[in-house]
C-alpha cells in the first residue's frame, strides 16, 4: 500500500479538517499578484492550511495570559486547558496505559507572553520528510500575534501537531477563528536540511564575477523582455505553470 507524504490524524473531531493551501490566499491576493506574479502565488500554495480547533480569545496584561471560549464564558487565566470533552475522548480510544494522556488545548509557556496551541490534529511523514510548521504564507492574519516557525522530524516524532504564539498587543482581546488558518505545514525532505546541500553555495562578490552563461540569462530573463514592445505581462507566470503541467521541474 501506498505510503502517503504527509498524514494528517484529527482527534478533536469539530476542528475543521487540513486544507490544501491554495494559490489566491482565500482570495486575499491582489488579482494582478494572483494573474501574473507566479513566485508569490507558488509559495502561497505551498502546503496545507491548519485551522484553530475552536473559536477563543486570549488576553495579556503583560504578565499574565488569560482565555475565554464558548465553555469559559469569563476570563480565565490560562495555566493548561483542555478541549472541551477530550480527555475522555481521548481515553475511550487509546490503549488503556495511554488514558490520561491527551495532549492539552493551551497551554502559558514560561516565557512571557508565550502560548502554546494544540490544533487537535497530530501529523506524521514518510520516512525522511520533516514538516516545515509555519503562519501562513501571505495571508493577511488577525493582530495581535506572531507564531514562531519549526521543523520537526515527524516520520521520527508522532505526537501532536501543535505551535507556539508569541503575543504581541497587551489588554485588548487577540481572537482566533475556526475559519481562518492559523498555520501552514509544508513537507520537506530532509535531504535539503543536511549541511552538505545548505552549505553548498557560492556568492559572487563583485558584478566582475558574473560569467558569460550568467550574463546570457540576465538578458533572457530582464532585457529580451524589456525591450519586446509586444511582450505578454506575465511571461514568467506561463512558463513556469507549463512547465509544471509538463514535469519538467529541473530546468
Amino acid at each position: 500500500m501506498k505510503t502517503s507524504i504527509l498524514r494528517f490524524y484529527r482527534l478533536f473531531e469539530p476542528a475543521h479538517l487540513p486544507q490544501r493551501a491554495d494559490r489566491a490566499a482565500g482570495g486575499t491576493l491582489p488579482t494582478r499578484a494572483f494573474r501574473f506574479c507566479e513566485a508569490l502565488t507558488t509559495a502561497t500554495a505551498f502546503g496545507w492550511h491548519v485551522f484553530p480547533p475552536l473559536r477563543f480569545d486570549l488576553l495579556w496584561d503583560g504578565t499574565d495570559i488569560f482565555v475565554a471560549c464558548d465553555d469559559l464564558p469569563d476570563w480565565t487565566r490560562l495555566d493548561a486547558l483542555q478541549l472541551p470533552g477530550m480527555a475522555e475522548r481521548f481515553d475511550a480510544a487509546a490503549p488503556a496505559a495511554m488514558a490520561g494522556y491527551a495532549p492539552p488545548f493551551l497551554t502559558a509557556m514560561p516565557e512571557p507572553g508565550v502560548v502554546q496551541v494544540w490544533t487537535g490534529l497530530f501529523a506524521r511523514t514518510a520516512p525522511n520528510w520533516s514538516l516545515h510548521v509555519r503562519a501562513p504564507a501571505n495571508f493577511p492574519l488577525p493582530g495581535g500575534f506572531v507564531a514562531y516557525e519549526g521543523i520537526v522530524e515527524t516520520d521520527r516524532w508522532f505526537g501532536p501537531l501543535f505551535t507556539n504564539l508569541r503575543l504581541t498587543r497587551t489588554g485588548l482581546p487577540i481572537s482566533f477563528n475556526p475559519d481562518l488558518p492559523l498555520l501552514q505545514v509544508q513537507p520537506l525532505p530532509r535531504a535539503a536540511l543536511t549541511e552538505a546541500v545548505q552549505n553548498d553555495v557560492s556568492i559572487a562578490a563583485t558584478p566582475d564575477d558574473l560569467g558569460a552563461d550568467d550574463w546570457q540569462d540576465y538578458a533572457s530573463s530582464i532585457v529580451t523582455p524589456a525591450e519586446d514592445s509586444e511582450r505578454r505581462i506575465g511571461r514568467y507566470a506561463v512558463d513556469a505553470r507549463r512547465r509544471a503541467r509538463s514535469g519538467l521541474f529541473a530546468g
